[in-house]
C-alpha cells in the first residue's frame, strides 16, 4: 500500500463488530477505538456488508445515463468501465456461463443457479419476461438487468451490426476534431467482429534516442488515423476462437484479469474506448520559446481514448470425460505499451530520462521538452498462457493458470528499465501461476485461488478467499485477501483496497471485507452494505497501521414513480489517528478521515417526463483545517423529456464546490448539459449533446487563475442493420 489513487444471516454484524474489534485491539487503537467501532456500529445496523459486485444500485437504459451516475460519485471508476463495457458487449441469458451472469448488476449467486435450472429445463429459447413468471428475477430486477442483455432482437437476416460515428469539438478548438468509428457485426456460423478506428491529433511520434543529446526525442503529433481495437471471433459448441484484440481472467481474478468482471471465466473481445475528457493545454511543451505568447493559456479537445488489452489469439476447448466438464484456454500476445515519462529509467544515470521535442524548421533559444505526455510504443511486450479447468458440476471446480510476459524495447541505443511506480515490474520478464477452485453446495458458496508472481525482483505469493452465503433475496460474502510486498503481478485485479504500492492495488496487503445484499419479499426496498479492513502484512514498514473503509446504501423502489435512495461512506487511513486537520488526500503520510453522505430521488411523473436530483456532502481531513474538517459539496438535476416516442430530451445541471468555505483554491464549477437523441427511422438515430463548464474560483486571489468557461459539443451517429 501507499499513495492513494486515486444472505439471510442475521449474525453477520455481530460477526462483523467482532472482526472490527479485533482488528483495532490487534493495531493498539486506543482513543480512536469508540469513535471509529461506533461508526461501524450506525453502518451495519443500516444494512451490514454488500456482496453485489458493484458499490450502487443501477438503474439505465443507455451508456449516457451510466456515464451521469458515473459523474455525480454514485459509481466508482472500476465499476463505471466494466458496466460500460458489459453494455456494449452485453450477456446472453440463453447460452453465457454462470459467472458471465453473475456480472449483471443486482443479481445474487442463487438468482444465477436458479437461471441455469430454468433454462435447462426449458431446453430452448424463451423471453426474458418468463425470468420473471419463474420466479427468477423480480420485475424490477429485469428492468435493470435489460439494457445489459444481447441476443434479445435476434433477427433473421444472415448478418447484423452496429455502426457508431463518434466526435466532439469544443469552441476553443482550432484543430481538426477528434472522431472514432465503432463496428459491430454477427455473421452466420458463429463468426462476430468488431473494430475501432480512430482520428488521432495529440499522440506523439514515435520516440527514438538521440546519442548527439543523449536524451529521448520525439516529434510533434499529427493527424493521423488509427487502428487500436480489432477483432474476428468464432463461437462452435466445443470451441471458440478470437483473432485480434482482446481481454481475459479467471477464477478470483488474482492470477489473471484484465476483464474487470466481478467473475471472469475466459476471453472476451476488446473494442472498448473513451471519449474525450475535459479540454487540456493546447501546447505541450516546456521550455523558452516553446509555446506562442498568450494571454491565456489555449485549451483543446483531447482524442479519444482505449485501454490496451492482448492482442493476438486466444482460444478455448470445452469437452466431457466421465462426466467432468473439462476446457482449456490459451494466449498469444504482442502488443504495443503505452508509457508516461516518470515510468521510465536510465539504466545508465538511474534517473528518468529527458524528453525532449523535435520542432522541424523552428528555431528556439533553449531546450525544449515535452510535459506530462504518454510516449507511445515504448515496449513490445510478448505474453502468452493458458488455464486449465475441470468442472464436476457447475458449482464444483478446480483450475491452474499461468502466463508470462517479455518486454522487448522499441527504443534503440539506450538502456531502459521500469521506474518502481510503473505498474510493470522491472528487470526483464514477469508472470505468474496459481490455482484457483469453488465449491458450493445449498446457501453456501466457497471461492479460493492462490498465486506466485514471478520477475526480475524475484516476485512474490498472493491468496483470495471468498465465502458467500445466501438466498435469492439475502447474500452474505467475506472475503481474505493476502499480497506479499512482492507480489508484482501487473495483471492482477482481485479485491484490494484503493491504496497502490509501487503502481500496483493488490500489492504488500493483508485484510478482510464483509458484504451484504438484503431485498424484501415484496422487492420494494433494496440495501447493501460493506465494511473493510487492512493493513501491511508484518515486516513491512505501516505494518500496525489499520485502515477502515465502510458503505451503506438503502434504495426504495415500491413505487415505481417514486424511487428515493441515500448512502453513507466512511474511510479512515489510520485507526490510530482520529480528529480534524489529519489530511486524507495526499502520500503516505496522510492519515485523516472522509465521511460522506448522499441522496438521491427519481420521480417519473410521466411516461415522458422524468425528474432526477441528487446531493452529496463530504467532510475531509486536511491540514488547512486544523481544528475542523473541510466541507465538500455536490448537486445535480436532470431531466428527460419525451414528446415524442423517436425524440429525446436531456437536461443536466451539476455544481460542485470542494471547499465551502473559500474560493480560491479546489475545484468550484458549474456544469449544465443539454442532449437531444432521435432516432429518425428504424435503425438510424442520431445523439448531439452540447456542454457549459464554468470555473466559479475567485479571479482575485486564487492560486491558479479561473479558466474560461468551456463550450463543447458531441455527436454521434449510429445506425444497425
Amino acid at each position: 500500500m501507499g499513495v492513494s489513487r486515486a444472505g439471510h444471516l442475521s449474525s453477520g454484524v455481530p460477526e462483523v463488530s467482532s472482526l472490527v474489534s479485533f482488528v483495532q485491539c490487534a493495531g493498539r487503537v486506543k482513543t480512536a477505538c469508540p469513535p471509529a467501532l461506533l461508526t461501524t456500529w450506525l453502518l451495519l445496523a443500516v444494512t451490514g456488508a454488500r456482496a453485489e459486485p458493484y458499490e450502487a444500485d443501477v438503474s439505465i437504459t443507455r451508456e449516457a445515463d451510466l456515464r451521469a451516475l458515473y459523474e455525480d460519485g454514485v459509481l466508482a471508476e472500476e465499476d463505471f468501465e466494466t458496466l460500460r463495457e458489459l453494455l456494449r458487449t452485453g450477456v446472453d441469458v440463453h447460452t453465457a456461463s454462470r459467472e458471465a451472469l453473475y456480472a449483471l448488476p443486482g443479481v445474487t449467486w442463487a438468482q444465477v443457479d436458479a437461471l441455469l435450472a430454468y433454462r435447462a429445463r426449458v431446453e430452448g429459447d424463451f423471453e426474458p419476461e418468463a425470468l420473471v413468471e419463474a420466479g427468477v428475477l423480480t420485475a424490477g430486477q429485469l428492468q435493470r438487468v435489460r439494457p445489459f442483455l444481447a441476443g434479445e432482437a435476434r433477427a433473421a437476416r444472415t448478418v447484423s451490426g452496429r455502426l457508431r460515428l463518434l466526435t466532439a469539438y469544443g469552441a476553443a478548438d482550432a484543430l481538426v476534431p477528434p472522431v472514432l468509428l465503432h463496428a459491430q457485426a454477427e455473421g452466420p456460423l458463429g463468426l462476430r467482429g468488431g473494430a475501432v478506428v480512430s482520428l488521432s491529433r495529440r499522440r506523439l511520434e514515435a520516440v527514438r534516442y538521440e546519442p548527439r543529446r543523449r536524451a529521448l526525442v520525439a516529434g510533434l503529433p499529427g493527424v493521423v488515423p488509427r487502428l487500436p481495437k480489432l477483432h474476428v471471433r468464432w463461437e462452435g459448441e466445443h470451441a471458440s476462437v478470437l483473432v485480434g484484440t482482446y481481454r481475459l481472467g479467471f477464477g478470483q481474478r488474482l492470477t489473471l484479469d484484465t476483464t474487470g468482471r466481478p467473475a471472469p471465466d475466459g476471453f472476451v473481445p476488446d473494442d472498448g474506448f473513451q471519449p474525450p475528457g475535459g479540454p487540456e493545454r493546447r501546447c505541450m511543451l516546456t521550455g523558452t520559446g516553446a509555446c506562442p505568447e498568450e494571454n491565456t493559456p489555449g485549451r483543446v479537445t483531447p482524442d479519444f481514448g482505449w485501454t490496451e488489452g492482448f492482442r493476438g489469439v486466444a482460444g478455448t476447448v470445452r469437452g466431457q470425460v466421465e462426466g467432468v466438464a473439462l476446457a482449456f484456454t490459451g494466449f498469444g500476445s504482442h502488443q504495443s505499451r503505452d508509457l508516461l515519462q516518470y515510468e521510465l529509467l536510465d539504466t545508465k544515470t538511474r534517473k528518468t530520462p529527458d524528453v525532449l521535442a523535435v520542432l522541424p524548421g523552428k528555431q528556439v533559444p533553449g531546450t525544449v521538452r515535452f510535459v506530462s505526455r504518454t510516449l507511445p510504443d515504448v515496449f513490445h511486450e510478448l505474453a502468452g498462457g493458458g488455464h486449465v479447468t475441470a468442472g464436476f458440476s457447475p458449482r464444483t471446480r478446480v483450475g491452474l493458470t499461468g502466463w508470462g510476459a517479455w518486454p522487448v524495447w522499441a527504443v534503440e541505443g539506450v538502456g531502459l528499465d521500469l521506474q518502481p511506480s510503473s505498474r510493470f515490474p522491472a528487470g526483464g520478464g514477469y508472470g505468474a501461476v496459481g490455482a484457483d477452485a469453488t465449491w458450493g453446495t445449498g446457501p453456501v458458496d466457497l471461492f479460493l485461488e492462490a498465486a506466485r508472481s514471478f520477475s526480475g525482483a524475484g516476485g512474490g505469493f498472493g491468496a483470495v478467499q471468498r465465502t458467500v452465503l445466501g438466498d435469492r433475496r439475502r447474500e452474505l460474502e467475506l472475503t481474505l485477501r493476502y499480497y506479499g510486498r512482492g507480489f508484482d503481478n501487473p495483471y492482477s485485479r482481485p479485491v484490494s483496497s484503493p491504496d497502490e504500492f509501487e503502481g500496483l492495488r493488490a500489492s504488500n496487503e493483508l485484510g478482510t471485507r464483509l458484504r451484504y445484499l438484503h431485498q424484501t419479499e415484496d422487492g420494494a426496498w433494496r440495501m447493501t452494505g460493506q465494511v473493510d479492513v487492512w493493513t501491511q502484512p508484518p515486516g513491512g514498514e505501516a505494518s500496525g497501521t489499520f485502515h477502515l473503509g465502510t458503505s451503506a446504501r438503502v434504495d426504495y423502489v415500491g413505487v415505481p414513480e417514486l424511487q428515493p435512495s441515500v448512502w453513507v461512506e466512511f474511510r479512515n487511513k489510520d485507526l490510530g489517528q482520529n480528529g480534524p486537520g489529519l489530511c486524507f488526500e495526499g502520500g503516505e503520510d496522510c492519515a485523516g478521515e472522509q465521511y460522506r453522505v448522499a441522496g438521491r430521488v427519481r420521480l417519473d411523473a410521466t411516461e415522458s417526463l422524468r425528474l432526477a436530483a441528487q446531493y452529496q456532502h463530504t467532510l475531509v481531513g486536511s491540514r488547512q483545517r486544523p481544528e475542523s474538517f473541510q466541507h465538500d459539496s455536490r448537486a445535480s438535476f436532470e431531466v428527460l423529456v419525451r414528446p415524442l416516442s423517436s425524440l429525446r430530451l436531456h437536461g443536466r445541471a451539476s455544481w460542485q464546490d470542494e471547499d465551502l468555505s473559500e474560493n480560491t483554491r479546489l475545484t468550484q464549477t458549474v456544469r449544465t448539459s443539454l442532449e437531444v437523441a432521435w432516432d429518425a427511422v428504424a435503425g438510424l438515430g442520431t445523439r448531439a449533446r452540447y456542454e457549459l463548464v464554468l470555473d466559479l474560483k475567485a479571479p482575485v486571489g486564487a492560486r491558479s487563475p479561473p479558466e474560461l468557461p468551456q463550450h463543447l459539443f458531441r455527436l454521434e451517429l449510429e445506425g444497425r442493420f
